[in-house]
């Protein structure tokens, strides 16, 4: 693989402490409360023993051997129903605006449906217009109140998409 070479492949374990730097870096640079968000999950540093169950994945945008982003699909969690959700998915900036969001967008929604999910849920802040944008192009619809209880009390918007 090039060093300009861009793959959407699962997550190692060699990767677990680059994912976390890349997600609490971004989340740093938009401002995103430390609290209630994904900033403070625990899973952040074990993310590749995380998403190893069934019905979980977790997918890395690489670019040579630098990890730029990421984005993951879990069972909704204390939610009673076949939905899943979106999870932590966050780009570096070199990786904005390329069109790599639809891409990682369409890995994740494709594992999604073939792990038999019928819904798919997703939580976000109303200052990332950037991926709502994207999240309402690909057919999430937003939500008057959320779902489940992901322990993200900061995340203020929620969406809902069909599979």
């Amino acid at each position: 693989m090039g060093k300009d070479t861009i793959v959407i492949r699962e997550i190692e374990r060699k990767d677990d402490t680059k994912v976390a730097k890349v997600i609490r870096s971004v989340l740093i640079e938009m401002g995103v409360p430390k609290v209630g968000t994904a900033y403070e999950d625990a899973a952040l540093d074990y993310m590749a023993e995380t998403y190893k169950a069934p019905q979980k994945a977790y997918f890395v945008l690489e670019k040579g051997n630098t990890i730029i982003g990421g984005a993951g699909i879990s069972p909704l969690d204390n939610y009673e129903g076949n939905v899943c959700e979106l999870q932590k998915m966050y780009f570096m900036p070199e990786a904005r605006g390329k069109g790599l969001g639809a891409k990682m967008m369409a890995v994740c929604l494709d594992f999604a449906k073939k792990s038999e999910f019928d819904q798919c849920y997703l939580e976000t802040l109303p200052f990332m217009k950037g991926a709502r944008k994207l999240y309402r192009k690909v057919g999430f619809i937003p939500l008057e109140s959320p779902m489940g209880n992901t322990g993200h009390y900061s995340c203020t918007e929620w969406m809902l998409k069909d599979l």
